[in-house]
């Protein structure tokens, strides 16, 4: 499924979150979404999975404009995983991602077959299946994040919309769960607060800041050490290995001495003969 963003404008209490915006996502790609905290990423997700309807600007889903469907219409077509989400932790692993298949079913619906299948798929792929009669509350946070993943691959949608997937979990959690997003073979738009895990999982990034499109592109093109300097305020470096970045981030140096001649910790540095008087 292809996602047009046009020109999306958003404000919150007369405050500007996102001016005119524009992003394309193809069939297919993963979009990471990356930018300092307050640059409007979570929001422009909001737009996608329609808890926002923007000030100004188009979303469109294969050409449809996404705020013209029905919430039930624009669901099947949309997962969504959140950074937060609170699940019934008295329900069963099974009954919580049979929970996805509601856009697909009427008030008095009920399951079918294919229902059971797509259900039985979803835990399947994210290796849930010996979980699933256990209560979703006797789970790790990273298992957890699992049965959401599946609960949205149960809707069997063409979009995966994720806001942060890998908040508060730690490193092997974090890459399951990216990996398992990278296998689907579907579109999907992700914000991301690592730029590690952008780098390695992403076809492409679109850096935002206040509420502005930076660049987008192939991530060793928009994550370079100007832009990063530019839009985080830190300074990095980038190493390439095996056709991946790393970055190695630091705070940036505003010594007045260029090369520096400390060790950058801080944001300032006191010189020498200060600190000395200061003793």
């Amino acid at each position: 499924m292809k996602l047009d963003l046009d020109a999306i404008s958003v404000s919150i209490a007369g405050r500007p979150i996102l001016d005119q915006v524009s992003l394309t996502v193809h069939t297919g790609r993963f979009i990471a979404l990356v930018g300092p905290n307050g640059s409007g990423k979570s929001t422009l997700l909001r737009t996608v999975y329609r808890a926002r309807r923007p000030d100004a600007g188009t979303v469109r889903l294969d050409g449809r404009d996404l705020w013209s469907m029905s919430a039930a219409e624009a669901a099947r077509h949309t997962g969504v995983l959140m950074q937060e989400q609170h699940s019934g932790f008295e329900f069963t692993v099974a009954e919580t991602v049979a929970l996805g298949r509601t856009p697909h079913l009427g008030m008095f619906d009920r399951f079918t077959r294919s229902d059971r299948a797509a259900v039985d798929d979803a835990m399947t792929r994210t290796g849930l299946i010996p979980f699933r009669n256990r209560r979703v509350g006797e789970l790790s946070g990273g298992e957890r994040q699992r049965v959401l993943l599946a609960r949205a691959l149960a809707q069997q949608p063409r979009l995966l919309v994720l806001d942060e997937p890998t908040n508060h979990l730690d490193i092997r959690h974090q890459l399951d769960i990216l990996e398992l997003v990278r296998e689907l073979d579907i579109t999907v738009l992700a914000a991301l607060h690592s730029l590690d895990l952008a780098a390695a999982y992403a076809d492409s990034v679109a850096l935002l800041d206040a509420g502005h499109l930076v660049e987008h592109g192939p991530p060793e093109e928009v994550l370079t050490p100007t832009a990063i300097r530019k839009v985080f305020d830190v300074d990095a470096t980038v190493h390439h290995d095996e056709g991946t970045a790393r970055f190695a981030l630091r705070p940036r140096c505003v010594c007045p001495d260029q090369p520096c001649r400390w060790s950058c910790r801080t944001r300032r540095h006191t010189p020498l003969t200060e600190a000395a008087d200061a003793r």
